[in-house]
């Protein structure tokens, strides 16, 4: 029988967030919900889940020696890693110490570089990939390119959101792939993946959870990305059932093979009955969030369920939904919303402000969320909503 204590009282869980951005304030939210006390970690002031957190700290991720000393300090019972840029060598120390690390240190370990977790899947598992080679120098790079061909796609083995990606569609911009790659990577300059095309009819995220009881998986969540990072998402994404059965095997084949519970965001490429493995991620996946209108537990309550140890026995779907990411472009630590109350007007819809509290360039500050009648109509009304919002920088 599980069993938790009282809050900051002799008995009482923690949590700890490696990463406090708007996919962790949702995780401490559920955490809370069930009686854990959460500590939340990023490498800036008042980050969103910091804002609803018992307890915060600033720190780099990549500061291996910070976190241990800290991780000493407070003994979570859960260590949750939320960001891609963290020092994994320090978490695979602190499991072999007796921590607990959701999903798994190797995971974790393995997830966080994209060299890591593609040659588990391509090399160990045999799932079909796009072809790929990896580069440490800027001679390598260029031999990966020409080896690959021109179309080709470039990223930081270390990176999410599509920051230091980039595709290169002739000679002219193969420099260029270089320095966004060296330059956007979490970890900073290094390695690179040199990736081809593959020809596919859509994307998806397939949500799946590892749990006490076996292992689950949520309606495909179909969407779309602009610069490697994404705009909108909907679920369910519509498949047949050849594809739809195959992507599971893959969800499932890679999940096994990672180990631990909680939620995996699982990237397939689907083209047909074919499906490609893209990426996974061991957490709440950003294209998840439309779970927060679309079902009764949100990918975020399912993975706290999952990592508590407690039955997920269903996952009720309540309809066609979408989700919205709200990027505000510009230079300012004073982002104000206006229009909520016309955006909100809309029936069956919501909408979640993150509270980061800057923006320099462009960032991501806000997801609108809708349910319809159709995909379609969940997709049209995000898109009335996004046209009532006014934002001021």
């Amino acid at each position: 029988m599980t069993k938790f204590g009282t809050v900051y009282k002799k008995g009482g869980k923690k949590a700890l967030l490696c990463g406090s951005g708007e996919l962790g304030k949702e995780v401490a939210i559920e955490l809370q919900r069930l009686g854990i006390q959460v500590i939340a970690l990023d490498k800036y002031e008042n980050a969103p889940a910091m804002q609803v957190a018992h307890k915060s700290y600033v720190l780099s991720m990549l500061d291996g020696a910070r976190l241990a000393e800290i991780i000493a300090e407070e003994k979570p019972d859960y260590i949750i890693p939320e960001v891609e840029a963290i020092a994994t060598s320090t978490l695979v120390e602190l499991e072999k110490e007796g921590y607990n690390v959701i999903p798994t240190a190797r995971a974790t370990f393995l997830t966080m570089n994209r060299e890591g977790i593609r040659r588990l899947a391509a090399e160990e598992l045999g799932l079909k990939t796009s072809p790929y080679r990896f580069a440490a120098t800027k001679e390598g790079y260029l031999e990966a390119v020409k080896q690959i061909g021109i179309p080709c796609v470039v990223k930081p083995i270390m990176s999410s959101s599509g920051h230091g990606q980039s595709v290169i569609k002739s000679e002219a911009d193969i420099e260029k792939a270089w320095t966004i790659a060296q330059e956007g990577g979490r970890a900073g300059a290094g390695k690179v993946i040199v990736e081809g095309f593959v020809d596919f009819d859509y994307e998806i995220t397939l949500l799946t959870v590892r749990h006490k009881d076996g292992t689950s998986f949520l309606p495909p969540i179909g969407h779309w990305q602009k610069d490697g990072d994404y705009q909108e998402s909907w679920q369910p994404q519509p498949m047949n059932n050849g594809a739809l059965e195959k992507a599971q095997e893959f969800a499932k084949k890679i999940t096994d093979a990672l180990g631990g519970r909680g939620i995996f965001g699982v990237e397939l490429f689907v083209k047909g009955d074919e499906v490609i493995f893209s990426e996974v991620s061991p957490r709440p996946h950003d294209t998840g969030m439309v779970t927060m209108i679309s079902q009764d537990l949100s990918e975020f309550a399912l993975h706290v369920r999952a990592i508590l140890g407690l039955p997920i026995p269903n996952i009720a779907f309540h309809g066609p939904s979408a989700s919205k990411a709200v990027v505000v472009r510009g230079d300012s630590e004073n982002v104000t919303f206006e229009g909520l109350d016309e955006a909100l007007a809309l029936p069956d819809t919501s909408i979640r402000i993150f509270g980061k509290p800057d923006v320099h360039d462009h960032r991501r500050m806000a997801v609108l969320l809708a349910r319809g009648a159709s995909v379609e109509e969940a997709r049209e009304k995000v898109n009335q909503m996004y046209g009532k919002l006014k934002i001021e920088i």
